[in-house]
Order: structure tokens, then C-alpha cells, then sequence
């Protein structure tokens, strides 16, 4: 808590730079946070025991508490309602990028620069940023980071592990913004897109998103920067060591680039659209960023059979230990590898079992499990929320392409979301943003518990 407002401190000083006069509603959510935090900690100095389902518990209220701070910023600068200003809010920390505002233009700088803050340390994860900042190596440590969905490890330790995966995110956003600033783009600009390119959160601070620019190069550099994104830390740690080959060995890095190859070919062949248009836009959904250049609304511009290759892409995702949201790689990867070795043994004389093994390490029996269970949870939520949106009258098509959005932590809109969306339905979506982004069983542990607590 104490972490998250002391991070006002930056939207405080860009608005002073601009010379607006909303850094006094900065404050006010600093002071709280830090506040607030400051007597807890007091209060609940001298415990230390904290057990796997504690750390889930309190990785999933730190980014409610995340979502309501900034909701008080938002909520105070401009004119919107306090529901709008959470949607907002939390589809910033979420990295999921979808708006309510229909002109982002008109917001102030400060507002702005919050909306790409949230998404860069939403990217890299919240509680992650904080135990990278202020802990050191432990049993609450690692329980935390596992918190968060993470089990990849740069380092033995978790604690030189989230140091290891800061710095290689700081290298990356600040290369982006020089990039940005070389290619042509406004230093203001260059800053904001580079924290949302970089986490894969892709909320524009234009219109037109990055069409705005009308520039290849920065087409470019914004699509390296979402596939730098989506991929594994581990693996950006380890092209120091094996220059350059990590890349190739990676299996989920290898997937994601076939699927960008092929998904584009495809598109391209059975439409007129502009080649950049459908690699950069596919690199987009793929890695859950959002961001476009498709100078049209989505279902203006693009086939029907486009918007179900789009869902696809969706649903997949990145590189597990990315940045990004959505079902992931890895888990996609083990459960077509468990059919394949299951044809494989019945096929085989006398149906014997064949190890299954991914970039030559065996996958043992539970991660299949693991991996089966979460695909069908993920897609529950998704026929859920789906079924309540088509029970409000919406178009079954575009509410599937909401919802998936929403819940894969992309951001493409078919034009659903806006302000006039239903306050419930508005709510219903922050939920699909918070599960996607902690990959449901925090958050299901969270509810548990509450019931337990007042049963």
C-alpha cells in the first residue's frame, strides 16, 4: 500500500510540468495509501508466517487497492462517474487498454501518463514491482511471486530473480522511448507509448492509437516492443549467456513467431488489407496489447473470419513469464503435446506410455493437469460472461469479442465498451480483467476465503 502511493508522486510531478491543476488530486491518494499502509504495518508487525493461499489473498486486494487509488485521481480530475473512473482504473493496472472516453485526447498529460504507468507496472506485475523494491529473499517473498502466476526463475533466488527481471524492463522501456523520440515522436508521447508497448497494455494516448503517427518506423519499433513484451524474462536473461540463441530455443518464443507468420499469410491472402496493417494487428492481439493501426473501427475494416482468427488469437497469448495476459503459450503447447503422446500410446503396440516431453524436459503428469484445468476455467468465465452479455441484447458475435478482449487483457473493442455500457455490465468486465490478469485461482481462493470468514 505504502509502495502504490508513493507511485503518485510521478502523475503529481508531470502535472506540475504541465502546469495543470490537478497535482492536488495526486495527493490525496498518496496520502491515503501510504497512510493507511503505515498503520497496518504497525498493526500487524511481528507476523510473519504467511502461507501460499495468504499470498494470493493479498496479491489479489493489492491490485483492488491499486484500482481504487487511482480511481480517486481519475474520478477528481474530469468529469466521469465513480464506476466509469474503476473501469478506467483497472483496465489501466490490467494492462487491458480498453476506454470509455471516446476523445483521450482532451484528458490532461498527467492523466495520461498515470493511464501508461498503471500498464507498465501492471505489465511486470504489482506485487512484483513492490517485492523487487522493497524485500528481500524469503518465504513470503517467493510465495508472493507465486502469487502473481509466476514460476519462472531468472536466478535461484526469487529476490535476485525480481531485481534481474526489473532491470532487463527498465533497459527495454527507456531503449523504446529513444527509439520512439529518434523515429520522430513527441518526448511525451515516446515515454507513454514505451511503457505501454513494452507491458503489452497498448491504452492510447491517441484516437487512432499508434495510426495516429501515419510512420512505418514507428509501426516497427512499437511491434518489437510488444514481442519483446510477450516473451519469457527468462529468456531476454539468458541471450546475455547464449547470445542470441535463447531465442531460438525457446519453444514458446518459436510458436509465437509461427503463428504471427502463419495467421498473417492467411489474412493476407483471403482479404485486401494492408500487409502492415495485418502483422502489426495480429502481433497485437497475440501478445494481449490492444494497440492498432487499423484506421477503422474493427468491424468496419476487417471479415468476419478475420475477427474469429483475432478471438484465436486472443485466447493464446504470449510467452508465460511475459508480460501479457490470456490463456499463454506454454499451457496451449502442453496440453496439444498430452493429445498428441495419448494417439501416439493407443496406437502404439500394446498402448505403451510414451514420456511426454517439451524442448526435451519431461512434463510430468500434473503440469497436464494443471494446464487441462485452467484452460477449461478460463474458458467457463469466458461462456459466462458471454451469456450475460447476449442476455443484455448485445450481438452473441461482438460480446464474445468483448468479452475475450476483456478477459485475455488485449483491449481490441468492437465498440460495446463505451460510456453508455451498463454499469453492471461495465463491472462484469473489470471482474474478467482481474481474473485474466491473475490468472483466476487468487482470485477464487479470495472469494473462498471471505465466505469462510463470514460464514
Amino acid at each position: 500500500m505504502q509502495v502504490i502511493g508513493l507511485i503518485f508522486i510521478l502523475p503529481f510531478i508531470v502535472s506540475i510540468i504541465y502546469s495543470e491543476p490537478y497535482h492536488v488530486y495526486y495527493l490525496l491518494p498518496l496520502v491515503i495509501s501510504i497512510v493507511l499502509g503505515k498503520l497496518i504495518t504497525v498493526k500487524l508487525k511481528g507476523h510473519k508466517r504467511i502461507r501460499l493461499k495468504h499470498a494470493m489473498i493479498i496479491s489479489s486486494l493489492v491490485w483492488i487497492w491499486a484500482g481504487l487509488m487511482s480511481t480517486i485521481a481519475i474520478y477528481l480530475s474530469i468529469d466521469i462517474s465513480l464506476v466509469d473512473a474503476f473501469f478506467e482504473s483497472m483496465s489501466g493496472w490490467t494492462c487491458t487498454g480498453l476506454t470509455l472516453f471516446d476523445n483521450v485526447e482532451t484528458l490532461p498529460h498527467s492523466l495520461l501518463f498515470l493511464r501508461s504507468l498503471e500498464q507498465w507496472l501492471g505489465g511486470l506485475g504489482v506485487v512484483v514491482v513492490v517485492l523487487g523494491i522493497s524485500f528481500k529473499a524469503g518465504t513470503a517473498v517467493k510465495k508472493l511471486y507465486q502469487s502473481e502466476a509466476r514460476e519462472d526463475r531468472i536466478k535461484p533466488s526469487v529476490a535476485n530473480t525480481l531485481h534481474k527481471t526489473i532491470k532487463i524492463y527498465l533497459i527495454y522501456t527507456v531503449a523504446g522511448i529513444i527509439l520512439y523520440i529518434i523515429a520522430g515522436m513527441p518526448v511525451f508521447d515516446s515515454v507513454c507509448n514505451s511503457l505501454t508497448s513494452i507491458s503489452t497494455g497498448g491504452m492510447a494516448i491517441k484516437n487512432l492509437s499508434i495510426a495516429h503517427y501515419n510512420s512505418d518506423y514507428i509501426n516497427i519499433i512499437t511491434m518489437i516492443l510488444m514481442i519483446l513484451g510477450a516473451t519469457s524474462f527468462v529468456v531476454h536473461y539468458n541471450i546475455i549467456k547464449t547470445r542470441g540463441k535463447s531465442f531460438i530455443k525457446d519453444i514458446q518464443f518459436k510458436t509465437m513467431l509461427l503463428i504471427i507468420a502463419i495467421t498473417t499469410i492467411i489474412i493476407y491472402v483471403f482479404t485486401n488489407i494492408v500487409p502492415m496493417e495485418i502483422l502489426f494487428d495480429v502481433i497485437s492481439a497475440l501478445t494481449s496489447t490492444g494497440a492498432s493501426i487499423t484506421p477503422a473501427p474493427i468491424l468496419d475494416k476487417w471479415p468476419p473470419f478475420v475477427l474469429i482468427i483475432t478471438i484465436v488469437l486472443m485466447l493464446i497469448g504470449g510467452s508465460s513469464g511475459s508480460t501479457v495476459g490470456a490463456i499463454k503459450l506454454n499451457r496451449i503447447i502442453i496440453v496439444l503435446k498430452s493429445v498428441w503422446n495419448n494417439i501416439k500410446s493407443i496406437i502404439s503396440p500394446e498402448g505403451r506410455v510414451i514420456p511426454m516431453k517439451v524442448s526435451g524436459h519431461t512434463i510430468p503428469p500434473k503440469a497436464v493437469q494443471e494446464a487441462t484445468m485452467y484452460i477449461c476455467l478460463y474458458l467457463s468465465f469466458i461462456f459466462i460472461s458471454w451469456t450475460i452479455f447476449t442476455g443484455y441484447g448485445f450481438d452473441p458475435f461482438k460480446s464474445l469479442f468483448e468479452v475475450v478482449s476483456a478477459q485475455g487483457n488485449v483491449g481490441l473493442t468492437t465498440g460495446i465498451v463505451n460510456a453508455g455500457l451498463d454499469p453492471l455490465l461495465k463491472m462484469l468486465l473489470v471482474l474478467n480483467m482481474w481474473i485474466g490478469r491473475l490468472e483466476i485461482i487468487p482470485i477464487l481462493v479470495t472469494i473462498r476465503s471471505f465466505f469462510e470468514i463470514f460464514k
